[in-house]
C-alpha cells in the first residue's frame, strides 16, 4: 500500500513544542505575561476555576497568586507527545506547601501534584487547554486523608 504525503501524520512542530514548554516554565520564571505570546487571545482553559476570567488574563491572575503564595513553585514536564496541532503533556507541580490550599492546611513539606493536560494549537499558539490536576494526591501527601486499613 502506497501512502502519499497528505495522508501522513505530522509531528509537533518546533514552535508548537516551544509554546508548550513556555506554558509550563512561566510558573518558575514568574512571567505570566508570556501567555500573551504563546496563547491565542481567545484561548480556552477547560475547566475554568471559580471566578477565573476567560482567556490568558485568567491564567495570568492564577499564576500571580500561586507564585506569590508558593514562591518556589515550578512545573516539571515529564513527557510531551502528540501530533501537529494536538499535544498531551504529563507533568508535575512541585512546591513547598507552606500555606493552606483548597482547604488543605499547610504542611511545610515539599509536595508534588501530577497534572495531565491536552492542548490544541494553531500557527504555533495554544488555542485550548484541558487540564486535570491530582489534588487528591496533595491531600494524601499532607496526611489529611487516612484510609481505613
Amino acid at each position: 500500500m502506497k501512502i502519499n504525503k497528505e495522508e501522513m501524520v505530522k509531528g509537533l512542530t518546533t514552535s508548537e513544542i516551544e509554546s508548550i514548554k513556555t506554558f509550563y516554565t512561566i510558573w518558575g520564571t514568574k512571567q505570566p505575561e508570556l501567555l500573551d505570546e504563546i496563547c491565542t487571545p481567545d484561548w480556552k482553559d477547560v475547566p475554568l476555576l471559580p471566578n477565573q476570567a476567560a482567556g490568558p488574563k485568567g491564567l495570568q491572575d492564577i499564576i500571580k497568586g500561586f507564585t506569590t503564595d508558593f514562591p518556589d513553585i515550578e512545573i516539571n514536564i515529564l513527557e510531551i507527545f502528540g501530533t501537529h496541532e494536538r499535544a498531551a503533556v504529563r507533568a508535575e507541580i512541585v512546591f513547598t506547601h507552606n500555606k493552606e490550599l483548597i482547604g488543605i492546611p499547610a504542611t511545610d513539606k515539599k509536595v508534588s501534584v501530577a497534572i495531565h493536560e491536552f492542548h490544541y494549537l494553531k500557527d504555533g499558539k495554544i488555542t485550548h487547554t484541558w487540564h486535570l490536576e491530582d489534588w487528591f494526591g496533595l491531600l494524601m501527601q499532607s496526611g489529611g486523608f487516612k484510609p481505613n486499613n
